[in-house]
């Protein structure tokens, strides 16, 4: 049983009848019911003509419709149509008691299904129209001051006519009345459930969002950076012997990539933790850096930015030209054939034309492993899925770029896109592009590798 008096075992019958209600509304149901009752019994009728028990068993009923009406309203629709028929069958007279009917109305429309919703609707015609043809039918045989509608004169039978109408009107209005309130505070209170529910799917929403960013972010920072280090710890190994001040130089690229990589994370992991916490995002002031790290990793990169930004382009498009061109080199690192890579990037008037092309890389042959040098392979290449081959160490040069020590060691075989495992990398740069309202294209153009994007402007701001 939860909070609300509800049981999810309970039987379809009486999950039927009955609604959850909280212990308060029990409570308070309780309490206006004793209220009703003492205020009913005070005022019950004791004229001649009138059957005492009767109107107090009448009371009793209508009390318990009142205090059913809301945790059953189809119970307490037939418990006040019962204390109705008795009423009328025993020849008593309208009292304070029927008052608990229009509660109950407004009941069977604010909580009842779809049947006691509209049995509602049809019980306040029903109830009017009893009460008319009582009133001025059975209620005169009973000794009721009121017009009787088969005896009399021409006239009084007309006046009884009208009289009967006017009751009829009159009630019918008054139940209507109750049961429309009741339908409209029922519109209110849904409509402040969706409203509710629209709210937690839209927070819901706004998190995943959040946490795809965030994932996009992560995957952008980790993958680049443990790519450089990658790179140049091959480098440095190989070059350790030969060059030590190339290898020194490797090691030093490897400290601040990894501890620019453990900034940065942080600040992802701070984002998480806290979701107000928005840190410093990188924009294209930071592209040099990004060059110099790609460079450092033995890419000979080469940048043309024509014409230059007119002025200063919001944030949202700086960050997505950030980090395609940061995942697009990092591809070309990890992926391509080791020769230029060359970047562009057009900031034209409305939009930012940017693009990386790069060889395609190599599938190296599948090779028994030479027990003295297995020759890891950096990163996840083409082959990471199946055995893998024997990879040419990669040297450092003067300049902290990676050479192949071996390029006899190297068969090429030109291939198509690169590895499944960059398949993330892919997609979260076209969703970038979607983000700030432009598109992004990725695939093999001729021999080389191409990643074009197209940002507008405008729609970043």
């Amino acid at each position: 049983m939860d909070a609300r008096g509800s049981t999810t075992s309970a039987p379809p019958w009486r999950r039927a009848l009955f609604r959850p209600v909280s212990p308060g509304q029990w409570v308070a149901d309780a309490a206006l019911g004793a209220l009703f009752l003492l205020g009913a019994v005070v005022f019950l009728p004791v004229a001649d003509g009138f059957w005492g028990g009767g109107s107090l068993a009448v009371v009793v009923l209508m009390t318990a419709a009142l205090m059913l009406s809301r945790c059953s309203p189809p119970l307490a629709l037939a418990v006040a149509w019962a204390g109705a028929l008795f009423q009328m069958g025993t020849g008593q007279m309208p009292m304070v008691a029927n008052l608990a009917v229009f509660v109950v109305l407004f009941a069977t429309a604010a909580y009842g299904s779809r049947l006691v919703f509209w049995a509602g609707f049809a019980s306040a015609f029903a109830g009017a129209l009893c009460i008319a043809l009582y009133l001025f039918v059975v209620a005169p045989y009973f000794g009721g001051d009121f017009f009787s509608l088969s005896v009399g004169s021409g006239a009084e039978m007309r006046e009884a006519v009208f009289g009967a109408v006017l009751v009829f009107v009159s009630m019918l209005f008054s139940f209507l009345l109750a049961w429309t309130f009741g339908a409209l505070f029922r519109v209110v209170v849904r409509g402040r459930e969706t409203r509710r529910a629209q709210v937690l799917a839209e927070e819901r929403a706004a998190a995943e969002q959040e946490r795809g960013r965030i994932a996009r972010d992560m995957h952008d920072v980790v993958a680049h950076s443990l790519a450089v280090v990658v790179a140049q710890a091959d480098g440095a190994r190989y070059a350790a012997s030969a060059d030590p001040e190339a290898a020194t130089q490797a090691l030093a690229t490897i400290s601040q990539t990894a501890r620019s990589a453990l900034s940065d994370v942080r600040m992802l992991l701070t984002q998480l933790r806290h979701r107000q916490a928005e840190g410093p995002q990188p924009t294209i002031a930071d592209l040099e850096q990004l060059y110099a790290h790609v460079r450092a990793a033995g890419v000979d990169l080469r940048v043309t930015v024509d014409p230059a930004p007119p002025g200063e382009p919001p944030a949202a498009v700086q960050l997505a030209v950030y980090r395609i061109l940061q995942e697009a080199t990092t591809n070309a690192l990890r992926h391509g054939d080791g020769g230029p890579v060359d970047v562009t990037l057009a900031w034209l008037p409305a939009s930012v034309v940017l693009s990386v092309r790069n060889g395609r890389g190599p599938v190296l042959p599948v090779l028994p492993a030479r027990p003295a040098d297995p020759g890891p392979i950096a990163g996840d290449g083409p082959a990471a899925s199946g055995p893998r081959p024997a990879a040419a160490p990669r040297a450092a040069s003067g300049d902290g770029r990676a050479a192949s020590a071996d390029p006899a060691a190297r068969v090429s075989v030109l291939h198509g896109p690169p590895a499944a495992s960059a398949g993330h990398g892919l997609i979260g740069m076209r969703e970038r592009a979607e983000l700030v309202g432009g598109h992004l294209d990725a695939g093999p153009h001729g021999r080389h590798w191409l990643v074009q994007a197209t940002l507008p402007v405008a729609a970043g701001a």
